[in-house]
């Protein structure tokens, strides 16, 4: 087993020397993680498979903290059996090992764990203004992006040439968001306003805003808090456990086409917590919709909102458990 590990890390040193990693983005697969290294020997290699299977475990739970899961430290113990492959990067001036997990036995030991089915949540995009008012890029805030994905979340940032207008977006205008929406997929947002000494926070989570202010040393402390920050309150929102399955009515308005039926149907039955859904009925621009849920409805409603398809309606629907807005 060792020798097989081994050939590949040869491979990769006689052949091309190192790679480099030119972008530090959150990888595309969330059965991918990118972690520090400071030497490719294999005690630190069985180190950094175990943290990212860890990392990987609560991305694909949707954020949900399995610590504590029976079995939960067995399976961790035993994260190389689980990789795919993995390959050793040069960063700047240092090195990371980027590994990838098998998907199948991933969601099978998340099965395994008594995990309801929650899927990947959606990344956060980061909007942080710096004291000088432009948004800061990737390179300022690694140290909220390695804090986000340490707790299973990943993160994407704004183009600089088309950037968001924060108050908008901070309102949760369903414009703005919609526009966030076509253009980088997510629901999540987390808005940062830099003073110093001081970041005041907003994030848009389910289609709700919430603030608070954090104060540190330095912005990287100040970043590192944040992204703990911003996971808890998600998780606290968006990670409900499910006791069985919950039925209940849905009320989605803003349906103007037969395309945009046919989109939030298929929205709902791609849907891992989403068992069943049938159309009560129908009026103006509204349907109305019976779902069977591994979560409770209105849990549901804002995991759908995080996605960014739909946003909480402005008003309760009479008659429904949860009332959803669909993005245009």
């Amino acid at each position: 087993m060792r020798l097989l590990r081994l050939l590949p890390v040869l491979f990769v040193l006689s052949l091309i020397g190192l790679s480099s990693a030119h972008a530090q983005g959150v990888p595309t697969s969330p059965y991918t993680v990118t972690l520090p290294v400071t030497d490719t020997g294999e005690a630190q290699r069985d180190a950094t498979f175990t943290n990212a299977l860890g990392q990987v475990l609560a991305r694909v739970a949707g954020g949900q903290d399995l610590r504590g899961k029976p079995g939960y430290d067995d399976a961790i113990k035993s994260a190389s059996g689980l990789v795919s492959n993995f390959q050793y990067l040069r960063v700047g001036d240092g090195l990371a090992l980027q590994v990838t997990f098998d998907r199948g036995a991933v969601n099978h030991l998340i099965g395994q764990l008594g995990a309801p089915a929650a899927g990947v949540k959606p990344p956060v995009l980061l909007l942080v203004q710096g004291t000088d008012g432009r948004l800061l890029g990737g390179d300022s805030l690694d140290a909220l992006a390695k804090s986000a994905a340490a707790q299973g979340y990943g993160v994407v940032y704004p183009d600089p040439t088309r950037p968001p207008p924060l108050d908008r977006v901070a309102a949760v205008d369903p414009v703005a968001m919609a526009d966030l929406t076509a253009r980088y997929k997510t629901g999540l947002v987390l808005i940062g306003r830099l003073h110093p000494g001081r970041v005041d926070w907003t994030l848009v989570s389910g289609g709700v805003a919430q603030s608070w202010s954090g104060t540190g040393a330095t912005e990287d402390a100040m970043f590192a808090v944040a992204g703990g920050a911003m996971a808890a309150r998600v998780g606290k929102q968006l990670n409900v456990i499910g006791a069985g399955s919950s039925e209940g009515l849905l009320w989605v308005e803003g349906v103007r086409s037969a395309m945009d039926y046919a989109q939030l149907l298929n929205l709902l039955r791609n849907d891992p917590a989403v068992r069943k859904v049938g159309t009560v009925g129908a009026r103006d621009d509204g349907v109305l919709l019976q779902v069977t849920s591994a979560l409770p409805i209105d849990a549901l409603a804002s995991n759908l909102a995080a996605g960014g398809r739909l946003l909480q309606a402005p008003a309760a629907h009479a008659g429904a458990d949860a009332s959803l807005r669909w993005l245009h």
